[in-house]
C-alpha cells in the first residue's frame, strides 16, 4: 500500500513517514524538505492544484493529512494565514481526493472544544472552539465531512516530539537558565508524544483501514494541568529541585488565543477498534527524555541537540 503523508517534515509527520516506512510505501508532501522520505514533493497544498499534480502522479492508496498551522497564538494574530492553511489547504487536499476516491486521515485537535464539558471528550460531544486555531480545524474537519465518502478523523492533544517546537523542551531550557518558573495550572488536557500517535495511526489502518466515514480521539492516557506537565518533565530531566516553579492563571498569562480549561479526550472508541490502549503521557514523556537527553557529570540532564 501506498501512504502520502502531507505535512510529511512537521514533527508528527516525520514520525508518520518513519513509522509507515517499514511496512508500507510512503510518500511526502510538505512545503520543505528535511531529506528523510524517499520519495517527496516539494508542494504548497494551499495553491490549487499543487496537490493534484502530486496525487495524479503517485495515486495513493491513502493520505494522511497532518499538515496544519498549529501555532495557536499565531492563528490568531494572522486569522487570514490561519485559514489560508486550515481550511482553503484542506479544501484543495479534499477536492483532489475526492475526484479519485481516496481515503484520508485527517489529524485534528482537542482545540475544537470549549472545555465547559468538565469530564474527558467523546467524539459526539458538540464542538465550540474559543480559538481561530480551533475554529479554523473545525471548518476543516466540516470540509472533509462534506465532501469525502471514506475519511478518519483523528482528534488529538498537546503534541511534543522531535523535529518541532514543543513543550517539553522549551521547559527545560528555560529550567536549565531560570531560576523562577511561573506556569498555567488551569488548563487541563493530556500530553501527547508524536510517535505514540503516529503508532496509533498505523494500529488504526491495520486494524479498522479507512472505510466509511469515521471520527477517533487518540492522546496518552491520563491527564494534567500544564503546571503538572512542566513539574513531571523537569523531574524527569534532573531540574526539579533546582528550579522554582509557580502556579499562574490563564488570565495573569494573558495569551492572544483563548485555551479550554478542560480538553481531555476519551480514548475508549478508539482502544474498542483497535484493541490497543495508550499508554500514560508520563511513561511517554519518560521514554522521550531517555532518547533526547543525556547525563551529565553533576548527574543533571541536558537537551541534545
Amino acid at each position: 500500500m501506498k501512504i502520502l503523508v502531507t505535512g510529511s517534515s512537521g514533527m508528527l509527520g516525520r514520525d508518520l513517514c518513519d513509522i509507515l516506512a517499514k511496512d508500507y510505501q510512503v510518500v511526502g508532501v510538505d512545503i520543505v524538505e528535511t531529506g528523510a522520505v524517499p520519495i517527496f514533493y516539494k508542494t504548497d497544498i494551499t495553491v490549487a492544484g499543487q496537490f493534484d499534480t502530486v496525487i495524479v502522479k503517485e495515486v495513493p492508496d491513502m493520505v494522511i493529512h497532518a499538515a496544519a498551522w498549529t501555532d495557536v497564538d499565531g492563528c490568531e494574530k494572522d486569522q487570514e494565514k490561519a485559514r489560508l492553511v486550515n481550511v482553503v489547504g484542506t479544501h484543495n487536499v479534499a477536492e483532489s481526493l475526492l475526484e479519485r476516491k481516496i481515503p484520508v486521515i485527517f489529524i485534528s485537535t482537542d482545540f475544537v472544544f470549549d472545555g465547559k464539558k468538565g469530564s474527558p471528550y467523546v467524539e459526539d460531544d458538540n464542538a465550540n472552539p474559543l480559538s481561530v486555531y480551533g475554529k479554523t480545524k473545525l471548518e476543516a474537519e466540516n470540509i472533509i465531512k462534506g465532501s469525502l465518502e471514506d475519511y478518519v478523523i483523528a482528534r488529538t492533544s498537546w503534541l511534543y516530539g522531535q523535529g518541532g517546537k514543543n513543550f517539553v523542551d522549551t521547559i527545560i531550557s528555560r529550567g536549565r537558565s531560570e531560576e523562577k518558573l511561573k506556569i498555567v495550572d488551569d488548563q487541563r488536557g493530556s500530553p501527547t508524544y508524536v510517535c505514540d500517535l503516529a503508532g496509533a495511526l498505523k494500529k488504526l489502518v491495520e486494524s479498522v483501514g479507512v472505510r466509511g466515514q469515521k471520527t477517533y480521539h487518540i492522546s496518552n492516557s491520563g491527564e494534567c494541568s500544564w503546571y503538572g506537565f512542566a513539574c513531571e518533565a523537569l523531574k524527569l530531566a534532573g531540574l526539579r529541585d533546582k528550579v522554582r516553579v509557580e502556579t499562574t492563571t490563564s488570565e495573569e498569562l494573558a495569551r492572544p488565543a483563548t485555551r479550554p480549561r478542560f480538553s481531555v479526550l476519551d480514548n475508549n472508541k478508539f482502544q474498542e477498534a483497535t484493541g490497543h490502549k495508550m499508554r500514560s503521557w508520563q511513561e511517554a514523556v519518560r521514554e522521550y527524555l531517555s532518547e533526547r537527553c543525556q547525563v551529565r557529570g553533576d548527574g543533571t540532564h541536558q537537551v541534545s541537540s
